[in-house]
Protein backbone atom coordinates (compact mmCIF):
# COMPACT_ATOMS: atom_id res chain seq x y z
CA UNK A 1 0.00 0.00 0.00
CA UNK A 2 1.40 3.54 -1.09
CA UNK A 3 -0.52 6.37 0.10
CA UNK A 4 -1.67 8.35 -2.64
CA UNK A 5 -2.58 11.51 -0.68
CA UNK A 6 -1.15 13.14 2.33
CA UNK A 7 -4.90 12.96 3.87
CA UNK A 8 -4.85 9.57 2.87
CA UNK A 9 -1.74 8.87 4.95
CA UNK A 10 -3.25 11.01 8.16
CA UNK A 11 -6.60 9.28 7.79
CA UNK A 12 -5.15 5.53 8.52
CA UNK A 13 -2.28 6.88 11.29
CA UNK A 14 -5.01 8.68 12.90
CA UNK A 15 -7.57 5.87 13.27
CA UNK A 16 -4.53 3.77 14.59
CA UNK A 17 -3.59 6.03 16.79
CA UNK A 18 -7.62 7.01 18.38
CA UNK A 19 -7.53 2.38 18.33
CA UNK A 20 -4.23 2.52 20.52
CA UNK A 21 -5.60 5.39 22.89
CA UNK A 22 -8.81 3.81 23.40
CA UNK A 23 -6.71 0.70 24.62
CA UNK A 24 -4.32 2.31 26.79
CA UNK A 25 -3.49 5.85 27.98
CA UNK A 26 0.29 5.04 28.39
CA UNK A 27 2.50 7.46 26.63
CA UNK A 28 5.70 6.08 25.51
CA UNK A 29 9.32 8.36 25.14
CA UNK A 30 11.06 5.28 23.24
CA UNK A 31 10.34 2.90 20.38
CA UNK A 32 12.33 -0.74 20.65
CA UNK A 33 12.02 -2.39 17.59
CA UNK A 34 13.06 -6.28 17.91
CA UNK A 35 14.88 -7.89 15.65
CA UNK A 36 14.56 -11.61 14.84
CA UNK A 37 15.48 -13.72 17.63
CA UNK A 38 15.89 -11.17 19.92
CA UNK A 39 12.16 -11.12 21.61
CA UNK A 40 13.66 -11.92 25.11
CA UNK A 41 14.13 -8.36 25.97
CA UNK A 42 10.55 -8.11 26.32
CA UNK A 43 11.14 -10.29 29.56
CA UNK A 44 12.43 -7.06 31.24
CA UNK A 45 9.67 -5.19 30.51
CA UNK A 46 7.33 -4.18 33.42
CA UNK A 47 4.62 -4.43 31.19
CA UNK A 48 1.86 -2.33 31.69
CA UNK A 49 -0.51 -3.03 28.45
CA UNK A 50 -0.34 -5.38 24.91
CA UNK A 51 -2.11 -5.04 21.93
CA UNK A 52 -1.76 -7.33 18.98
CA UNK A 53 -0.74 -6.23 15.78
CA UNK A 54 -4.17 -7.61 14.19
CA UNK A 55 -6.13 -5.67 16.19
CA UNK A 56 -4.79 -1.92 15.14
CA UNK A 57 -6.24 -0.67 11.72
CA UNK A 58 -3.73 -0.83 9.11
CA UNK A 59 -1.25 -2.03 10.70
CA UNK A 60 0.53 -4.97 8.63
CA UNK A 61 1.12 -8.46 10.29
CA UNK A 62 4.31 -9.77 10.84
CA UNK A 63 4.73 -13.36 8.31
CA UNK A 64 8.06 -14.37 10.28
CA UNK A 65 7.88 -17.22 12.06
CA UNK A 66 10.16 -16.01 14.92
CA UNK A 67 8.00 -12.36 15.05
CA UNK A 68 4.83 -12.61 17.73
CA UNK A 69 3.51 -9.25 15.95
CA UNK A 70 2.35 -7.54 18.86
CA UNK A 71 3.12 -3.85 20.57
CA UNK A 72 4.04 -4.29 24.62
CA UNK A 73 3.92 -0.99 26.65
CA UNK A 74 5.37 -0.37 29.53
CA UNK A 75 8.41 0.64 31.64
CA UNK A 76 12.32 -0.50 30.65
CA UNK A 77 15.47 1.51 32.67
CA UNK A 78 12.95 3.20 33.91
CA UNK A 79 11.46 4.53 31.06
CA UNK A 80 8.49 4.39 28.97
CA UNK A 81 8.73 2.09 26.40
CA UNK A 82 6.61 0.75 23.43
CA UNK A 83 7.70 -2.22 22.12
CA UNK A 84 7.45 -3.74 18.76
CA UNK A 85 7.46 -7.29 19.52
CA UNK A 86 8.05 -8.78 15.46
CA UNK A 87 8.47 -6.54 12.55
CA UNK A 88 7.91 -6.29 9.05
CA UNK A 89 10.04 -6.49 6.04
CA UNK A 90 10.35 -5.78 2.62
CA UNK A 91 10.52 -9.24 1.16
CA UNK A 92 7.26 -10.23 2.84
CA UNK A 93 5.28 -8.01 0.23
CA UNK A 94 4.80 -4.90 2.05
CA UNK A 95 5.38 -1.73 0.82
CA UNK A 96 8.20 1.12 2.43
CA UNK A 97 5.04 2.97 3.57
CA UNK A 98 3.84 -0.03 5.29
CA UNK A 99 7.48 -0.79 7.13
CA UNK A 100 7.32 2.88 8.42
CA UNK A 101 4.06 2.96 9.64
CA UNK A 102 4.57 1.78 12.98
CA UNK A 103 7.21 4.16 13.48
CA UNK A 104 4.79 7.06 12.51
CA UNK A 105 1.86 5.98 14.65
CA UNK A 106 4.70 5.96 17.66
CA UNK A 107 5.50 8.72 17.13
CA UNK A 108 2.09 10.41 17.10
CA UNK A 109 1.71 8.62 20.40
CA UNK A 110 4.17 10.48 22.31
CA UNK A 111 7.67 8.51 21.07
CA UNK A 112 10.60 10.74 20.41
CA UNK A 113 13.70 8.29 19.74
CA UNK A 114 14.06 4.76 18.05
CA UNK A 115 16.09 1.76 19.41
CA UNK A 116 16.44 -0.63 17.11
CA UNK A 117 17.78 -4.33 16.76
CA UNK A 118 18.56 -6.89 14.02
CA UNK A 119 20.06 -10.00 13.58
CA UNK A 120 22.62 -9.62 10.24
CA UNK A 121 25.29 -11.50 9.16
CA UNK A 122 29.22 -10.70 9.37
CA UNK A 123 30.93 -9.08 6.56
CA UNK A 124 34.31 -7.78 8.40
CA UNK A 125 36.46 -10.42 9.47
CA UNK A 126 37.09 -9.35 12.40
CA UNK A 127 33.27 -9.84 13.56
CA UNK A 128 32.17 -13.47 14.98
CA UNK A 129 28.73 -14.74 15.42
CA UNK A 130 27.16 -14.22 18.52
CA UNK A 131 29.15 -10.87 18.98
CA UNK A 132 27.32 -7.40 18.73
CA UNK A 133 27.93 -4.26 16.78
CA UNK A 134 26.75 -0.70 17.11
CA UNK A 135 25.35 0.85 13.76
CA UNK A 136 27.48 4.12 13.09
CA UNK A 137 25.71 4.10 9.60
CA UNK A 138 24.16 2.45 6.73
CA UNK A 139 23.85 1.81 3.00
CA UNK A 140 20.36 1.37 1.39
CA UNK A 141 20.40 -1.61 -1.05
CA UNK A 142 16.42 -2.30 -0.79
CA UNK A 143 15.81 -0.58 -3.65
CA UNK A 144 13.06 1.85 -2.53
CA UNK A 145 12.61 3.76 0.95
CA UNK A 146 9.32 5.11 2.48
CA UNK A 147 9.90 8.45 2.34
CA UNK A 148 8.64 8.16 -1.78
CA UNK A 149 5.60 9.37 -2.41
CA UNK A 150 3.81 12.57 -1.47
CA UNK A 151 5.81 14.49 2.08
CA UNK A 152 3.37 15.37 4.89
CA UNK A 153 5.39 18.24 5.89
CA UNK A 154 4.05 18.07 9.07
CA UNK A 155 6.18 15.19 9.90
CA UNK A 156 9.37 16.75 8.24
CA UNK A 157 10.96 17.95 5.05
CA UNK A 158 10.32 16.90 1.39
CA UNK A 159 14.32 16.27 1.76
CA UNK A 160 15.97 15.25 5.15
CA UNK A 161 19.64 15.05 5.93
CA UNK A 162 20.95 11.87 6.39
CA UNK A 163 24.55 12.78 7.77
CA UNK A 164 23.98 11.79 11.52
CA UNK A 165 21.06 8.91 10.73
CA UNK A 166 22.49 7.02 14.28
CA UNK A 167 22.11 10.36 17.02
CA UNK A 168 26.43 11.08 18.18
CA UNK A 169 25.29 11.12 21.75
CA UNK A 170 23.20 7.42 21.92
CA UNK A 171 26.18 6.05 20.13
CA UNK A 172 28.96 7.46 22.87
CA UNK A 173 26.06 6.64 25.78
CA UNK A 174 26.41 2.77 24.40
CA UNK A 175 29.91 2.60 24.07
CA UNK A 176 30.41 3.78 27.41
CA UNK A 177 28.24 1.10 28.58
CA UNK A 178 29.44 -1.55 26.11
CA UNK A 179 33.47 -0.33 28.13
CA UNK A 180 32.28 -0.42 31.53
CA UNK A 181 30.72 -3.65 31.33
CA UNK A 182 33.36 -5.37 29.59
CA UNK A 183 31.07 -6.20 26.44
CA UNK A 184 32.59 -6.46 23.52
CA UNK A 185 30.42 -4.44 20.74
CA UNK A 186 32.02 -3.62 17.25
CA UNK A 187 30.95 -0.03 15.56
CA UNK A 188 30.44 -0.16 11.78
CA UNK A 189 28.30 0.08 8.84
CA UNK A 190 24.55 -2.04 8.34
CA UNK A 191 24.04 -2.59 4.92
CA UNK A 192 19.93 -3.27 3.93
CA UNK A 193 19.55 -5.91 1.60
CA UNK A 194 15.73 -7.17 0.35
CA UNK A 195 16.20 -10.86 0.76
CA UNK A 196 14.63 -13.40 1.33
CA UNK A 197 17.53 -15.21 -0.42
CA UNK A 198 20.47 -14.50 1.43
CA UNK A 199 23.60 -13.01 -1.04
CA UNK A 200 26.02 -15.25 -3.43
CA UNK A 201 30.07 -15.48 -2.63
CA UNK A 202 30.32 -12.16 -5.44
CA UNK A 203 27.89 -10.11 -3.15
CA UNK A 204 29.57 -10.50 -0.25
CA UNK A 205 32.78 -9.56 -1.48
CA UNK A 206 31.17 -6.80 -3.59
CA UNK A 207 29.25 -5.26 -0.32
CA UNK A 208 32.19 -5.77 1.83
CA UNK A 209 34.20 -3.59 -0.24
CA UNK A 210 31.57 -0.78 -0.22
CA UNK A 211 32.53 -0.69 3.20
CA UNK A 212 29.90 -2.66 4.72
CA UNK A 213 30.30 -4.58 7.98
CA UNK A 214 27.32 -6.40 8.32
CA UNK A 215 24.16 -7.33 6.04
CA UNK A 216 20.56 -7.88 7.13
CA UNK A 217 17.30 -7.04 5.67
CA UNK A 218 15.62 -4.47 8.00
CA UNK A 219 15.77 -1.92 9.97
CA UNK A 220 16.95 1.04 7.29
CA UNK A 221 13.28 2.00 6.19
CA UNK A 222 12.45 2.52 10.11
CA UNK A 223 15.53 4.84 10.32
CA UNK A 224 14.62 6.94 7.67
CA UNK A 225 11.51 7.63 8.73
CA UNK A 226 12.71 8.31 12.29
CA UNK A 227 15.21 10.98 11.20
CA UNK A 228 12.34 12.30 8.51
CA UNK A 229 10.71 12.77 11.98
CA UNK A 230 13.32 14.06 14.08
CA UNK A 231 13.48 11.14 16.38
CA UNK A 232 17.05 10.04 18.11
CA UNK A 233 18.20 6.93 16.99
CA UNK A 234 20.22 3.83 18.38
CA UNK A 235 20.54 0.85 16.49
CA UNK A 236 22.72 -2.40 17.55
CA UNK A 237 23.24 -5.49 15.36
CA UNK A 238 23.65 -9.16 16.28
CA UNK A 239 25.72 -11.09 14.25
CA UNK A 240 24.10 -14.62 13.45
CA UNK A 241 26.57 -15.82 10.75
CA UNK A 242 29.88 -15.13 8.73
CA UNK A 243 29.68 -14.14 5.25
CA UNK A 244 33.14 -14.47 4.67
CA UNK A 245 33.21 -15.59 0.59
CA UNK A 246 36.88 -18.04 0.75
CA UNK A 247 34.86 -19.79 3.86
CA UNK A 248 31.19 -19.75 3.21
CA UNK A 249 28.84 -22.26 4.85
CA UNK A 250 25.28 -22.88 4.02
CA UNK A 251 23.15 -20.88 6.87
CA UNK A 252 19.73 -22.56 8.47
CA UNK A 253 17.78 -20.66 10.64
CA UNK A 254 18.40 -23.03 13.64
CA UNK A 255 21.85 -22.01 13.61
CA UNK A 256 20.63 -18.20 13.30
CA UNK A 257 18.38 -18.76 16.20
CA UNK A 258 20.88 -20.09 18.68
CA UNK A 259 23.66 -17.06 17.70
CA UNK A 260 20.97 -14.40 18.50
CA UNK A 261 20.36 -16.47 21.89
CA UNK A 262 24.34 -16.54 22.52
CA UNK A 263 23.99 -12.71 21.74
CA UNK A 264 21.05 -11.41 23.25
CA UNK A 265 22.10 -11.03 26.48
CA UNK A 266 24.64 -8.59 25.61
CA UNK A 267 22.26 -6.62 23.21
CA UNK A 268 19.81 -6.40 26.19
CA UNK A 269 22.19 -4.86 28.43
CA UNK A 270 23.31 -2.20 26.25
CA UNK A 271 20.00 -1.53 26.08
CA UNK A 272 18.80 -1.26 29.29
CA UNK A 273 21.55 0.31 30.06
CA UNK A 274 21.68 3.23 27.41
CA UNK A 275 18.05 3.64 28.40
CA UNK A 276 18.50 3.98 32.69
CA UNK A 277 21.00 6.41 31.67
CA UNK A 278 19.17 8.66 29.75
Amino acid sequence: MKYDTVEEFRAKRDEAVNHIKGETDFQPEYLVILGTGLGQLTDEIDTVHTIDYDQIPHFPISTVETHDGKLIFGKLGGKDIVAMHGRFHYYEGYTMQQIAFPVRVAKAIGAQSLIVSNACGGLNPNYKKGEIMLITDHINFLGDNPLIGPNDDELGPRFPDMSEPYTERLLELAENVALENSIKMHQGVYLSASGPMLETKAEYRYMRRLGADVVGMSTVPEVIAAVHMGMDVLGISVITDECFPDALEPVVIEDVLAAAAMAEPKMTQVIVEVLARL
